[in-house]
């Protein structure tokens, strides 16, 4: 009788302790660690959000960079952390859904080791070329400018979105590209600006130096009607059927609290929900907000998951 009732007290501790952890959290500043260096899309997106969300929650964001391995060093990190709501991930879907399959002998099981807790934008990328390199303005003037040319392309790192939207096109269009990894949007776009490549994939970081005629714009990977470049043509205008969209979530380490999760979700959707916000990721080029169900946000996981491992498996593309 005694244990049992040691045993119902600890139980209704627990039950207690659950909604004033909520009340209580944060109680200091909470790390974002992003996967990528500092002045590409994922730092301008987290510091867009996470301005705000310091401010509602009264203690700081802190953006932690810890660039590497396309992403994978700063997932290793989150997963190793304390479960207590201050060491969070800031990843896109290439590190949780797309990494697993092409890095075969990275340990992490992503969608086991860390928790999703929200998505955060969802967005396009853009094949933008160097002017002074490329003469042609749209994609089929493109493919046909690369007929008998050997030329090279920049990516923001090995096995990432960008290098495999490009992997895909290639195997469409049959054009002769040669990748050049960096790490990050910043680097890659610099080196298509100073013409050490010919073209890139790119997000935020090349949408600026298209606004200022460094780079142009020749389809993005998904539909025309991108609200950051609306006139611009889709690849699948040409190649029926290609598509590569992007998000972007926050992911916890296993075993994080509910209450914590809950509470994150909450005021994450809260800040990605606000006008100002949704001007800010639109005009710099950084997506859309994309707000979704816990359910939803599980499905696409998912779902994304098993897509790209087949399209992976296709294209036989592996990094190690």
């Amino acid at each position: 009788m005694v244990r049992s009732r040691a045993l119902l007290l600890a139980l209704l501790g627990a039950v207690c302790a659950e909604p004033a952890l909520a009340q209580t959290y944060p109680s200091r500043p909470i790390h974002l660690v992003a996967g990528n260096p500092p002045g590409g899309a994922t730092d301008m997106i987290a510091r867009i959000i996470g301005t705000p969300l310091g401010e509602r929650l009264g203690h700081n964001i802190i953006i932690e960079h810890r660039p590497g391995a396309n992403g994978n060093i700063s997932a290793e990190v989150v997963a190793a952390a304390k479960p207590d709501g201050y060491t969070l991930l800031y990843a896109n879907n290439s590190t949780v859904v797309i990494n697993p399959h092409i890095y075969t002998k990275w340990k992490l099981k992503t969608l086991e080791d860390l928790v999703p807790v929200v998505t955060t934008i969802t967005n396009q990328l853009v094949l933008a070329a160097n002017p002074s390199v490329v003469p042609a303005n749209d994609l089929r003037g493109f493919v046909e400018f690369m007929k008998g040319k050997s030329l090279f392309y920049a990516s923001i790192g090995n096995g990432s979105q960008h290098h495999l939207a490009m992997e895909m096109l290639k195997q469409r269009s049959g054009m002769d590209l040669t990748h050049v990894p960096y790490k990050g949007g910043g680097p890659a776009s610099i080196a298509v600006i100073a013409g050490e490549n010919a073209v890139m994939f790119g997000g935020t970081s090349v949408v600026q130096h298209i606004t200022s005629g460094k780079l142009k714009p020749i389809a993005v990977s998904g539909k025309k009607g991108w609200a950051t470049l609306p006139n611009v043509a889709g690849v699948d205008e040409v190649y029926p059927g290609y598509s590569v969209v992007l998000w972007h979530g926050i992911f916890a380490p296993r075993n994080t609290p509910q209450p914590i999760l809950d509470k994150l979700r909450a005021e994450f959707n809260a800040v990605l929900a606000t006008p100002k916000v949704r001007d800010q990721l639109v005009t710099s080029g950084a997506g859309e907000p994309y707000i979704t169900t816990p359910q939803e946000f599980g499905a696409l996981l998912r779902a994304d998951y098993d897509s790209y491992g087949k399209v992976i498996k296709d294209l036989g593309f592996k990094v190690d």
